[in-house]
């Protein structure tokens, strides 16, 4: 038995179903907006709509037990917050630490999808990048 399948024992299936549809929506946005904070006129609406973003997926994951997937979120979440305070663009690490972030929320979507067990966080993803 896969993660959804553990999730469809314990969860109405309405709300199963409005979870992936969600999760999969901001899965795909995160690789464009990571990629906007590198322009100055794009970065703050990007960080806010990637805060938000992670902000959703640790606030549903954490209803629904997803474990990882909450942890992560929470993690990434509060580097968001110290990046909503910069002025000024991202540096190649951080958007590098964030591609490889959405990689993992990636992952994790179509192992949810395909009904497998989730993945479990590749360490490298805990070491914060010089957002400075």
């Amino acid at each position: 038995m896969g993660a959804k399948s553990d999730l469809e024992a314990n969860f109405d299936f309405d709300i199963v179903d409005e979870f992936l549809d969600h999760y999969t929506l901001m899965v795909d946005s995160m690789e464009l907006l990571i990629l906007d904070l590198t322009k100055p006129d794009m970065y703050k609406m990007s960080v806010e709509e990637l805060f938000r973003v992670f902000h959703n997926i640790k606030s549903a994951s954490g209803f629904l037990h997803l474990e990882k997937i909450n942890k992560l979120a929470q993690f990434v979440e509060s580097v968001l917050e110290d990046l909503r305070q910069k002025e000024n663009t991202a540096n190649d690490d951080t958007i590098n630490w964030l591609l490889a972030i959405s990689d993992m929320f990636s992952t994790w979507r179509n192992e949810l999808l395909e009904d497998k067990e989730l993945s479990p966080i590749k360490f490298s993803l805990l070491k914060i990048p010089d957002i400075e």
